[in-house]
């Protein structure tokens, strides 16, 4: 269990919300049932990533989720494309509350108090605990058992003390960051920022329909389509030293990686984004954006925190 109380959260109401959210994120929402929801980003006007969301189909509305500090922005850019649609748009970002549940015990934990088995990603259903109204959403933050319990600001300490009195762990950031690097999750503000087109960060298939038709930067996701990549790719990382790399630490060419012709061992290939201690690998593990001729697993690097070498995540369970 993680504190997740300030993370962004934004309404969005009236009529014409669907259909608003639909024009200007990259994957499909006007047709989406309530109870489902989906992963997006929100690009700006040249197809760089403007915000990277979850969003939640609700009877009467569509809540947005995503990394702390990003009300102001997000609730700018909307409103600068909003001209006549039915769509109010309300920050809960102060009024809403957020903890995290995660791990292969978390749905046992649930239904134990009384809340619902949700089988698929983003589906997720209003509920009673501790005697608040609270919307549990399924995600992949941490893991395919992660599920994020939001509720109002005032009931957030009373939601706590039941899971924890039901069994749940609280932990802190760091636990929290090496279980989402290891399942390979990405954070706006860490691993992808507005300098980022979104095939940089290699979840498409999560993502990005490309079959949607138009929306605010879907012509660069278009071209970069048909042209068949990207330069660069998010990939994890993993070290042979024992200090966990800072963000920005280079990745340089090594021997026998297979990236490059002669004379090009040596010259930068990546950088970490972010990292932590993996406890499963017992060793540093990191996101990087990685040119995408080092990108395949097994490259090998140089860095100044000692050797690393591309790894496929989320990390095996095994």
């Amino acid at each position: 269990m993680v504190e997740f109380s300030n993370r962004t959260q934004i309404e969005f109401s009236g009529s014409d919300r669907a259909t608003f959210l639909h024009n200007l994120c990259t994957n499909a929402v006007r047709d989406m049932p309530v109870g489902k929801g989906c992963e997006a980003f929100v690009l700006n006007v040249k197809g760089h990533v403007a915000g990277h969301v979850f969003l939640f189909v609700c009877p009467e509305s569509i809540v947005l989720e995503s990394v702390p500090g990003q009300s102001e922005k997000l609730l700018a850019h909307f409103n600068r494309y909003l001209i006549r649609e039915d769509v109010q748009l309300a920050d809960r970002s102060q009024t809403w509350a957020e903890l995290m549940l995660s791990g292969r015990q978390a749905d046992e934990l649930l239904m134990k108090e009384g809340l619902p088995s949700l089988s698929e990603q983003f589906s997720h259903a209003a509920c009673q605990l501790a005697g608040s109204s609270v919307w549990l959403r399924k995600t992949n933050l941490a893991g395919p058992d992660s599920y994020l319990l939001a509720c109002p600001r005032e009931f957030l300490e009373d939601v706590r003390s039941t899971l924890k009195a039901a069994g749940a762990l609280p932990c802190g950031e760091e636990a929290f960051q090496a279980a989402r690097i290891e399942n390979g999750t990405p954070l706006f503000g860490q691993d992808v920022s507005e300098e980022n087109l979104p095939q940089e960060i290699d979840r498409n298939r999560s993502t990005i329909s490309f079959t949607k038709g138009c929306y605010l930067g879907q012509e660069t996701v278009a071209r970069i389509d048909a042209l068949g990549h990207v330069n660069r790719l998010l990939r994890g990382v993993v070290f042979s030293g024992e200090a966990v790399p800072p963000p920005e630490t280079p990745l340089h060419r090594g021997p026998g990686n297979g990236g490059g012709g002669v004379g090009t061992e040596g010259k930068t290939v990546g950088r970490v984004s972010s990292a932590c201690w993996s406890p499963r690998l017992n060793a540093p593990l990191a996101l990087a954006l990685i040119h995408r001729e080092s990108a395949a697993a097994g490259a090998v690097f140089q860095s100044p925190c000692g050797a690393a070498k591309v790894v496929a995540l989320p990390l095996s369970k095994e």
